[in-house]
């Protein structure tokens, strides 16, 4: 571990509309405290700083966040957060960093995290993450970190583990996106399917040849602006290549593929994990995260100066410096800012995104 030059490349762009009114365009739900006194991208780093020093870190965000999270990592050099012209999806956004990486440290091992995840076991976590890196560090194997699944979850994509691959590391048999309900009870009770975090390890080198392989015009595009990092010419060219790159994420570009090449030739690698995992998709998984974890006898959680409740249960309520009285009412989620007031069912949460897409179509630019 100690000889592996590990660089952990950090996705930061988005919108995390599903926490609207809070999470706005130039305020993302990563640049948000949502989980103690850290932002979710400063968690991101704090944890993983352990294993790699501030220099190796690599954020890819976009133009409107870009700022705001050089201001939130002051650690960091401008030149280590890359702010896409325009979004294209993960395969283009890690493909970059790995063909930057390429020109000088072709063995390096990069790491793929989502910059929003809540880890509660950190140490369990850069234990698990440390015998990835030697996996991936061993050849031109792609390990992705599997999460055993705790419920018939239909918001997480799911990994097939095949034959073992060493200790207990298992070969990929195949990736399934989002299953329906049955299908999701069906592979937690078969036993040997994870849920995909959407975190990744694999060498500069192997990441680069699979992109070579799966996205050969895109591999050529990236080739060109990564050339240039480091001189005058990467914005420029950075703004007038990198959109005609493919928009497809990485699952797609090159782990399907690979996996679906039959399990004996896969080198598509889950490591098994259970670290306290969440990724807090929505204002009702934020409520169920800060429940578990407090058990308020009510299951109310409000954000408030003060409050006073009656017949009142599992409301998730945001409205900081207020006084709240909630009477009778179950199930809510009401979160309050400046300039917006949210008001739905922990149920209907999920559906917090139409409302920016709402906001977006009659140009009401000053609330999203």
């Amino acid at each position: 571990m100690a000889k592996t030059s590990f660089h952990p490349v950090i996705l930061a762009g988005g919108r995390g509309t599903r926490f609207w009114p809070l999470s706005r365009q130039r305020r993302a739900k990563q640049l948000l405290a949502l989980d103690g006194a850290q932002t979710m991208i400063q968690q991101t780093i704090s944890r993983l700083r352990p294993l790699a020093s501030p220099a190796r870190f690599w954020i890819i965000t976009n133009q409107h966040l870009r700022r705001e999270i050089m201001r939130q990592l002051p650690s960091l050099s401008p030149n280590q957060i890359l702010a896409e012209p325009v979004g294209r999806n993960t395969a283009p956004a890690i493909g970059l960093a790995a063909f930057i990486l390429l020109n000088t440290d072709p063995d390096a091992v990069i790491g793929l995290f989502p910059s929003d995840h809540v880890i509660g076991d950190e140490k369990r976590y850069r234990d698990v993450l440390k015998k990835g890196i030697e996996i991936a560090a061993a050849g031109e194997n792609i390990v992705v970190l599997g999460i055993r699944p705790t419920r018939a979850e239909t918001g997480y994509g799911y990994i097939e583990a095949g034959s073992s691959f060493e200790g207990d590391a298992v070969r990929v048999r195949r990736f399934t996106e989002k299953p329906n309900a049955a299908l999701a009870a069906d592979f937690v009770t078969a036993g040997n399917y994870f849920w995909n975090s959407g975190m990744f390890l694999w060498s500069a080198r192997t990441l680069a040849n699979a992109l070579l392989e799966h996205l050969p015009k895109t591999t050529a595009l990236l080739k060109q602006i990564a050339a240039t990092f480091g001189t005058r010419k990467f914005a420029p060219t950075f703004a007038r290549l990198y959109p005609k790159c493919e928009n497809i994420s990485i699952d797609y570009a090159v782990l399907e593929p690979r996996s679906g090449k039959g399990e004996q030739y896969s080198n598509v690698i889950c490591l098994p994990a259970d670290f306290g995992w969440n990724d807090l998709g929505s204002w009702t998984a934020l409520h169920e995260h800060h429940a578990a974890r407090s058990r308020p006898k009510d299951d109310n959680l409000i954000a408030a100066e003060g409050w006073f409740t009656l017949n009142a249960q599992g409301n998730y309520i945001h409205a900081p410096g207020k006084f709240v009285a909630a009477l009778g009412v179950s199930n809510l989620v009401v979160v309050e800012t400046e300039d917006a007031l949210l008001i739905t069912t922990r149920e209907q949460a999920q559906d917090v995104g139409k409302v920016v897409k709402y906001l977006d179509e009659k140009k009401l630019r000053n609330l999203v």
